[in-house]
């Protein structure tokens, strides 16, 4: 299922939502009702005055990495907040401080200089935990995960980037 709307539809709810920004809010526009991807193709064909699967044929092919079955426009358990705009809502979010963000992104880094993936897959986990790898990258985790060398090496890089850190 996805959303559709018209680029005048949605440039008019991103200029409407530009003016009520004060700077780092996040808002979320109300896209109309989802549709199914096979309703649309179905509904293109007979538009074009052809019978779907008789005059042309609909093939699935699946997921493509990173794809998913449906569009989530906001995760269960975030705060929502109205506006003064009825298609318009404000999402109140965890406020994270510049710190906190240098340490993750100096984890990541070290975890990606090293090659970790497991390492790297782990963190972005802990940080986002939303964040579901595609099946490629997983089965490279799994194989990274019991590669003790490049354990030893991110444990290095870790040690020496806070022996930096004191000096």
């Amino acid at each position: 299922m996805r959303y559709f709307m018209t680029v005048t539809e949605a440039v008019q709810l991103v200029l409407q939502a530009s003016t009520m920004g004060r700077g780092g809010e996040i808002f979320i526009l109300d896209m109309g009702e989802p549709i199914k991807i096979l309703d649309l193709a179905q509904n293109v064909i007979r538009l074009s005055s052809l019978e779907p699967g008789k005059d042309i044929k609909i093939v699935f092919t699946g997921l493509r990495p990173g794809e998913k079955l449906f569009e989530d426009l906001r995760l269960e358990g975030e705060g929502i907040r109205s506006t003064a705009h009825d298609k318009i809502w404000m999402l109140e979010g965890e406020r994270i401080d510049f710190e906190q963000v240098r340490i993750w992104l100096e984890d990541l880094s070290t975890q990606v200089e090293t090659k970790n993936v497991h390492g790297l897959v782990s963190k972005l986990r802990r940080i986002v935990p939303e964040y579901w790898p595609s099946e490629e990258i997983d089965s490279l985790r799994e194989i990274d995960r019991f590669d003790r060398a490049g354990i030893y090496k991110s444990e290095r890089a870790a040690l020496a980037s806070a022996a930096e850190d004191v000096a």
